[in-house]
This record gives C-alpha cells, sequence and structure tokens, in this order.
C-alpha cells in the first residue's frame, strides 16, 4: 500500500461527534460483507453520510499482503474510513492495526457478526461472552497507536441486558471512543424487528458516544431512532444499499447516485458482481422486476450497453451529471 498523506484531523471519528452534538445524529455506513468496498463508500459519502467502513476483514489475513490487496483499497478522498477487523487476538490485532493506521481514521472491532463460522472462530458475536477478551483487543490497538486514535466496538444486544451494560462498560474502561448497538441478539434473524427499547435501556450505562443499528431505512427512521434511543448517531446497512442517498434525505435512490456509482465503480474496478447487485438493489424502485432480469449478468461493457439503450446516462464533465432525481428513459 502507497502511503497517503496525513489524516484530516476534522475526520477523526471523536471530532465528528462533537461537531454534529445537539445538531443531529452521526450518519454512519455499516460494514457490509463484499458490499462496503471503496466505490460504494465514495458514493454513500456524496450523501451526506459522515463515517463509512469497510466490510470485516480477517486480522491474520490483512497480515499478509495478498490478503491486504485483495480486501482493501483507498485513496485521500477515503475518509472517515473506519477498518472493522474480525479478530480474537489481541497480538494478531496489534500487528494488523499498526499495518492498518496510516491508511484509515479508525479501527473497529467486530463483536456482533452472528454467523456460524464465525462464532466458530472465536470472532465476532462469541466476544458478547468474552469482556476481557474485548478489553484487550482494544487495548491491543490503543497501545500500539496511541490513546488519540480512535477503536469502536460493535455488539449486539444480550436476552439479559445486564450482560450487555457489562460489557459496554468494559469497552468504556479499555478507552474505546465510541461503541455501537445493534438491536437484535445473536439468535434474532434480520427480519425481526429490532430491539429499540434495549438500546434505549442500555445506552445510559456509559459516557462515551453510542451508535445505534438496525432498521434505519429512511432519514426520519434515522432522526426517529436517535431520539427514542438517546444515542449520538445511527448507522444502516441494508437501508443504504437499496438507497445509498437515504441520509440525503431521498426516498428513493435518485437517478444521480446511479450515475455516480457507474462512474466510481469504473473508476475503481469494482468486481462485476458486486457492481451487478448493487446496480439491481439500487434501481429496485426505479424498473420492474420484469425490467430487471433483462440486464446482462456477464459483462460490465454489456450492462453499460443495456443503461444507455435504457436510459439518458451522463458521463462526469456532462452537464447535470449526478444530479437528476428522476431518471429519463429513451
Amino acid at each position: 500500500m502507497t502511503e497517503l498523506r496525513s489524516r484530516d484531523p476534522n475526520k477523526h471519528p471523536v471530532k465528528i461527534f462533537e461537531a454534529k452534538k445537539g445538531r443531529r445524529p452521526v450518519f454512519i455506513a455499516a460494514p457490509m460483507v463484499r458490499y462496503s468496498k471503496l466505490p460504494f463508500r465514495q458514493l454513500v459519502r456524496d450523501y451526506q453520510t459522515d463515517i463509512v467502513y469497510t466490510p470485516m476483514i480477517l486480522a491474520n489475513e490483512f497480515l499478509h499482503p495478498k490478503g491486504r490487496y485483495f480486501d482493501f483499497s483507498t485513496n485521500e478522498r477515503d475518509t472517515s474510513l473506519i477498518l472493522q477487523f474480525g479478530v480474537e487476538d489481541p497480538v494478531i490485532l496489534s500487528k494488523a492495526a499498526e499495518l492498518a493506521g496510516p491508511y484509515v481514521d479508525g479501527i473497529g472491532i467486530n463483536c456482533g457478526c452472528p454467523q456460524s463460522w464465525a462464532i466458530h472462530e472465536g470472532i465476532g458475536s462469541a466476544l458478547l461472552k468474552e469482556p476481557e477478551r474485548v478489553y484487550q483487543l482494544i487495548r491491543a490497538v490503543k497501545d500500539k497507536l496511541g490513546e488519540d486514535f480512535c477503536v469502536e466496538a460493535k455488539i449486539r444486544v444480550s436476552k439479559n441486558l445486564d450482560e450487555t451494560r457489562h460489557l459496554m462498560q468494559t469497552i468504556e474502561r479499555a478507552g474505546a471512543d465510541f461503541l455501537t448497538v445493534h438491536g437484535r441478539t445473536r439468535q434474532d434473524r434480520s427480519s425481526f424487528p429490532v430491539n429499540l427499547d434495549a438500546i434505549r435501556e442500555v445506552r445510559s450505562c456509559v459516557n462515551i458516544p453510542v451508535v445505534a443499528n438496525g432498521d434505519v431505512n429512511s432519514l426520519r427512521e434515522g432522526y426517529e431512532i436517535a431520539k427514542f434511543t438517546n444515542t449520538d448517531g445511527v448507522m444502516s446497512a441494508r437501508g443504504l444499499l437499496e438507497n445509498p442517498a437515504l441520509f440525503a434525505g431521498f426516498e428513493d435512490t435518485p437517478w444521480g447516485c446511479v450515475e455516480r456509482f457507474v462512474s466510481y465503480s469504473t473508476a475503481y474496478s469494482l468486481n462485476f458482481q458486486l457492481f451487478y447487485h448493487h446496480l439491481i438493489t439500487m434501481m429496485g424502485k426505479m424498473t420492474t422486476k420484469r425490467e430487471r432480469m433483462t440486464i446482462p449478468k456477464e459483462s460490465f461493457a454489456a450492462v453499460m450497453d443495456w443503461l444507455d439503450e435504457t436510459f439518458i446516462v451522463r458521463r462526469p464533465g456532462e452537464p447535470l451529471f449526478g444530479e437528476t432525481v428522476l431518471p429519463v428513459r429513451r
């Protein structure tokens, strides 16, 4: 990885929380496996997202050059950025954090992934039952990169909220700068309603900023959830996949967002399958199911031909590129 210039201190996550305090919640794009790649991160920043995460990256894989180059790419515009690690070994995390530190604004520790493989590896939500190990992981980053370097932990609520409070207080005691609480337990399916009451109940047990995660599918819901839970920020995953302009107040994906995504994907050589999935998802309400079935699945060029034949697609430098709300059909 080529060294980037010094990080902008105003993009430090703590500075962002301080700047937004009393004005509005901090808007955050969640770490999403595969999908939180550079083009998508750039896109959501164009629409008022304050802090953006990488996908969860396995810390032991990040130690190997091939793993780093496959999982992580960035540039000078990619800020404020938190790299989330899946990890259970403080020594490995210390080494991975040292490598990542110059390229990010913070390190996140995944304590919430509910997938069985992650639990088997002792990472993700397996850590919900190991608060002292979470403490050691946070300290590993702070001891390596300094107390001013931002560290966050993302957890889920437990059925026993006293366990959640104890974990949150341990995270604060370790020196974490903020934490994120997903309002579902490890056992809950994603279709299960998020438990905002639980987030509200545990929020007051710590003094550091707390972010509410789960079911943020519109700007209005973001404000309502932050107010109800008394949290400092809100994090969205599926809502942003469907509408990357969510935090800018758009009810549906604006056409200019599609144009920008195509441009970023071209510029940063996004994997075609990821490009295709993003495009299908964000165009869900501007195309019919039958129409989406006609979008070619074989190559980026074929998709571009389809888009150009179906809509007016502006390129960077053309008037109104990335600015229109409604698509114009041929």
